[in-house]
C-alpha cells in the first residue's frame, strides 16, 4: 500500500507503508540486485527516539553502520539479507554505493528544482531518495564520484562552489523506509520501477543538478 504526501516543490513523493524493513531489504537484493547491510536502529526512551549506537548526539540516529567493516558485511543475497534482519528487525536498510550504483547527493530544494527541469528535458531517471535530513540522492551508474569534478568544471563551476556530492566506493545511502530519529523516514522521490532499472550516467544529469545547486546557493 502506498500513499502520497505533499512535496515542498513540484513533485509528490510516494511513501511506502505496511512493509517491514526485512521485507524491503530482501526485495532490494532480490528484485534490484542491490547489496544491502543492516545499520543501527532506534530505541525509544520516555517517548524519545535514540540511536542504538548510544551516542546522544548521533548525527544520523538509526541510519548508520554499526561497525567499521560494514562494507564486508553487505550482501546481494536475499537469503543472507533475510537472516541478517531476522536478528535485528528494526535495523536500518543501508545500500553501499560504488557497486551497482553511485549517488549524486544534493539539498532537497535543489533536488526538486532539478527534477522539474529533468522532466522538461525528458531525461530518463533512476531511483531518487529523499531523506529526513533534507538531502536527495540520485542513483546513477558507478563511477560518478571519479567523474564529478571534471563534469562540474566543464560546466563552468568549481566543485567546491556547489553543494553537490557524489557517493561512490566506501560510502552508502539509507534506503526507504529507514527512519532518521524523530525526523521521519527516507522516502522515494522517484521509486524503483522496471522502467528505471537501467541507470543513467552521471553525465546525463549533471547539468540540471549543477544548475539547481547554483540557484540554491
Amino acid at each position: 500500500m502506498e500513499e502520497t504526501i505533499p512535496a515542498t516543490e513540484a513533485a509528490q513523493i510516494p511513501k511506502q507503508r505496511g512493509e517491514s524493513l526485512l521485507e524491503t531489504a530482501v526485495r532490494y537484493a532480490e528484485e534490484r540486485h542491490w547489496d544491502v547491510f543492516p545499520g543501527t536502529w532506534l530505541e525509544t526512551v520516555d517517548g524519545v527516539p535514540y540511536c542504538s549506537c548510544g551516542d546522544t548526539g548521533c548525527p544520523a540516529p538509526g541510519a548508520h553502520p554499526t561497525r567499521p567493516d560494514w562494507a564486508t558485511q553487505a550482501t546481494g543475497s536475499a537469503t543472507v539479507a533475510r537472516r541478517m534482519w531476522q536478528k535485528q528487525p528494526d535495523a536500518a536498510v543501508l545500500l553501499p554505493t560504488g557497486r551497482t550504483f553511485d549517488a549524486l547527493c544534493v539539498p532537497e530544494t535543489a533536488g526538486f528544482l532539478a527534477l522539474a527541469r529533468m522532466e522538461r528535458m525528458q531525461l530518463t531517471l533512476g531511483p531518487v531518495t529523499l531523506a529526513p535530513d533534507r538531502r536527495m540522492h540520485f542513483f546513477v551508474l558507478p563511477g560518478a564520484s571519479v567523474k564529478l569534478p571534471e563534469l562540474v568544471r566543464k560546466l563552468g563551476w568549481s566543485i567546491g562552489s556547489l553543494d553537490l556530492v557524489a557517493l561512490g566506493e566506501g560510502a552508502y545511502v539509507a534506503g526507504p523506509p529507514t527512519r532518521f530519529g524523530s525526523r521521519g523516514a527516507v522516502q522515494w522521490a522517484c521509486r524503483p520501477t522496471l522502467a528505471n532499472r537501467w541507470l543513467p550516467d552521471a553525465e546525463e544529469l549533471i547539468s540540471p543538478l549543477a544548475y539547481a545547486c547554483g540557484r540554491d546557493r
